[in-house]
């Protein structure tokens, strides 16, 4: 049975960082932005003061200034797309199983996709990304630590 388990959560993770890969590197977003260089698609493309965009986005679902679906779809999809990262990366790797160093593991990747999307100018570096998908992160691993769930993985 373990083993089957262990099949079953492989193929899912990697099917799950497949969609990431798309989500987060496919897509014509960057052959729109060629002409500029990088330097230019930095200073146009980047958000390093934290809240800016959450509040915005917040702002507009309350003022309905924006369609619902752009703000809803950012927040909801950032802090969603790496839950699940809450769950696998302690389970293939058992010393990502105390928090401060799981910490420490996210804050290095996301922190290493946002500058990937930014160098590449397939999406931009926004602080607010890297803290909705790091509260969605450590909220799957706080799923991850629940005894129901541990109990259900033995």
């Amino acid at each position: 049975m373990k083993r089957i388990r262990g099949f079953v959560v492989s193929i899912s993770f990697i099917i799950y960082v497949l969609a990431l890969t798309v989500l987060l590197f496919m897509g014509a977003r960057g052959y729109v932005w060629a002409d500029l260089t990088t330097l230019e698609y930095i200073k146009l493309y980047s958000n390093f003061v934290p809240f800016q965009t959450i509040s915005t986005y917040v702002e507009a679902i309350f003022t309905g200034s924006m369609n619902l679906d752009i703000p809803i779809k950012n927040l909801a999809g950032n802090f969603i797309m790496f839950l699940p990262m809450g769950f696998y990366l302690p389970y293939f790797i058992r010393k990502l199983n105390k928090i401060t160093i799981f910490s420490i593991a996210m804050i290095l990747l996301l922190f290493s996709i946002e500058v990937i999307q930014l160098a590449t100018k397939r999406g931009s570096f926004d602080i607010d990304d890297f803290i909705l998908n790091m509260s969605g992160a450590l909220l799957g691993f706080v799923i991850w630590k629940w005894k129901a769930v541990q109990q259900l993985l033995k």
